[in-house]
């Protein structure tokens, strides 16, 4: 068959059923064997980058890789954003890539560039196939790439020529590559030496990261047994939200910079940190030297470049979470002594929680923006709702505000901090669960990077919402600027804003706009109610912070607060600058 055959037929035999792309003259070929494939389902982008997000939000949302394919030159070049992304946060993500045909590679060719030396310092792995006999194999050899061990974006450059071809089609039964062998199962010696330390701490934490949720749902469910017989508090990093549910006692909230004042304050004081499937970001790490200090620290990762990459351990465990924490629960159930009692412990920590770090000064008059999700939040909550943001105050709003109970429903851009990510996003979620709802929180600075992908929602009449949280400001930088640059605020204004309910009807969809407190519950459920893409313009308070917040090189404990409410503890100026 035909080179452009072939990548039908393999993305068929991956079990691929969506595909988000953009075509263009260096990858006609293969959009000329799609167009006999209606089995799987092309959503067109009105953008390179808007078909990466989409398939990092499907991938993200169904634990299945997403696909994209995109021409040459600026095709790729385009693409590069959303590999980074998806290289950055661990996401499965197969791209396709046009090149100019073989003899004219290097040559400058209209529309050429290096698409594999562009990507790869941003993706797990690329290639360029220059014979049509190697493309059904390297197709099938990037699916596993992308999937297994750390997961990851894999770039496949194909040149137009390699499309009209015809060569052997080779399934993928036995495809492997005998240099990639990702280590999956725990060293023993390893998990004995944590469960010695956990029948010996008397403050210790479980951090947890995307890695439990990219493990599968065996490691979430794995990760509330564990928490169940230890009894250990659990906090998160923003990727990791929603492998413990947010409903339970022990669970502390997102640790970092706009974490909670109870995870944070018990990540300084542990005696025992147990990082499960996480990086030690800086965002959550603060000062390096002031980062956890008193505690014995245990890094379980499948990626053992990233042991003793920032934190040095004590204990370094490589392997999948899911059968680490099967291996460790086993290893525990063996045990016969006592563990310490963690009720002093908990005291402590129910002592921090009694701040209240998440409490802000709500109006009748205007919608606080941490209002404005916790409505949402209580009048969409379900098994049903995924959620998607863009990148900026809204998100750390969304993620202190909107509470997960279950993984693969938060899906926001963490590592690259991405613009603009949420609603491509949201189209591949939609994508994948037709008839889920799915929203995305948004911000009227982040939105607009791109707004035309509304308009790829209409096309394939893909119901998301957009919930803007509208406070005129490129919030996150206006923040900083605030607190760190003296109030100087160069250029963070947005001082030409479109009008999004006529922007949202100019798109083909539906547009809201609420300002008030009190019509908010009633427009959140038009928005809700309403079988199409939406477009929702939700005034909010203009001057509003996200706190708690630790300023950068700080350490955990010492961090900004809001308004204090609720019970006070002890040592009211802890935690305080």
């Amino acid at each position: 068959m035909s080179g452009a055959q072939m990548v039908v037929e393999a993305l068929r035999e991956q079990g691929v059923d969506a595909l988000f792309g953009y075509p263009g003259g260096a990858v006609l070929p293969i959009y000329d064997a799609l167009f006999g494939a209606p089995d799987i389902r092309h959503i067109l982008v009105r953008h390179e980058q808007g078909a990466g997000h989409a398939a990092e939000g499907y991938a993200r949302s169904t634990g299945r890789p997403g696909v994209a394919l995109v021409t040459s030159g600026p095709g790729a070049t385009n693409m590069v954003t959303p590999i980074t992304d998806a290289m950055m946060d661990s996401i499965p993500m197969v791209v396709l890539c046009g090149q100019v045909p073989t003899h004219l590679i290097g040559t400058d060719a209209f529309q050429e560039c290096d698409t594999t030396g562009i990507t790869r310092s941003c993706s797990k792995h690329n290639y360029l196939v220059t014979d049509v006999n190697d493309l059904a194999r390297v197709i099938h050899e990037a699916f596993l790439i992308a999937t297994s061990g750390r997961p990851g974006p894999v770039v496949i450059d194909i040149p137009k020529d390699v499309q009209f071809a015809t060569g052997t089609y080779v399934g993928k039964a036995g495809v492997h590559k005998p240099t990639y062998l990702p280590r999956t199962i725990p060293n023993a010696d390893a998990i004995k030496a944590t469960a010695d330390l956990i029948m010996t701490a008397w403050r210790p934490v479980l951090y947890t990261g995307g890695g439990v949720i990219n493990s599968g749902p065996r490691a979430s469910a794995l990760l509330r047994e564990l928490q169940d017989v230890t009894g250990i508090p659990v906090t998160s990093t923003l990727m990791g939200l929603g492998a413990f549910p947010a409903s339970h006692p022990d669970w502390l909230g997102m640790v970092g910079m706009h974490g909670s004042f109870e995870a944070n304050n018990a990540m300084h004081d542990c005696d025992l940190m147990i990082c499960l499937g996480a990086r030690f970001d800086d965002r959550v790490t603060g000062r390096i030297d002031a980062f956890s200090p008193k505690s014995k620290k245990v890094h379980i990762d499948i990626d053992a470049s990233s042991i003793n990459k920032i934190v040095r351990v004590d204990i370094p465990v490589i392997g999948d979470c899911a059968e680490t924490l099967d291996a460790l629960l086993k290893e525990l159930a063996r045990r016969r002594g006592k563990r310490p009692d963690l009720a002093q412990w908990k005291r402590e920590i129910a002592a921090w929680r009694g701040r209240n770090c998440f409490a802000y000064a709500n109006s009748d008059t205007v919608i606080k923006p941490q209002h404005a999700v916790q409505r949402l939040y209580e009048l969409t909550k379900g098994p049903d709702t995924f959620i998607t943001t863009e990148v900026g105050q809204h998100q750390m709003w969304a993620a202190q505000f909107y509470h997960f109970e279950e993984p693969n429903h938060w899906m926001t851009s963490g590592g690259l901090g991405t613009m603009g990510y949420g609603l491509p996003a949201a189209v591949g979620v939609q994508t994948a669960h037709p008839d889920a709802l799915v929203i995305d929180i948004a911000g009227e600075a982040s939105i607009q990077m791109v707004m035309q992908e509304f308009s790829t929602a209409v096309q394939h009449n893909l119901p998301v919402k957009v919930f803007i949280l509208n406070n005129e400001w490129m919030g996150m930088v206006r923040q900083w600027q605030e607190l760190l640059h003296g109030e100087r605020y160069s250029h963070s204004y947005s001082e030409s804003l479109p009008d999004f309910v006529k922007l949202a009807e100019a798109l083909g969809g539906y547009g809201i706009r609420c300002d008030s407190p009190a019509e908010l519950d009633a427009k959140i459920m038009e928005m809700v109610n309403h079988d199409g893409p939406v477009l929702f313009d939700c005034r909010v308070e203009k001057a509003e912070n996200c706190l708690p917040m630790i300023p950068s090189g700080s350490a955990h404990n010492e961090m900004i607060l809001g308004e204090i409410t609720g019970n006070e503890i002890d040592e009211a100026g802890k935690g305080l600058v």
